[in-house]
């Protein structure tokens, strides 16, 4: 069973063990002052594929192959295969 925090007009606060079916309670333990749940925001993080890479930390050194710019180095198969792509659409 959750516990559940309240809180009153008068600033007492108090938590009651409940069911998730239970009604929320109404008035104070202490003074019979109506009374409020208090909500307390939880941490998310998320990580895996999808997300920024700059949301977490930092890069590990020598974890990608890229030069001073941060741009991703090119290949010399790449560049082969682009020059003679190029040289073909010009000799038809």
């Amino acid at each position: 069973m959750p516990i559940y925090e309240y809180r009153c007009e008068r600033g007492h606060t108090f938590e009651v063990m409940q069911r998730m079916t239970d009604d929320p309670l109404t008035s104070c333990s202490t003074c019979d002052a109506p009374v409020e749940r208090v909500f307390h925001p939880v941490a998310v993080h998320f990580k895996g594929s999808g997300f920024y890479a700059t949301d977490y930390g930092t890069k590990k050194p020598g974890a990608g192959a890229s030069d001073s710019t941060g741009k991703p180095e090119s290949t010399d198969s790449a560049k082969d295969s682009s020059a003679s792509k190029s040289s073909s659409e010009s000799s038809d």
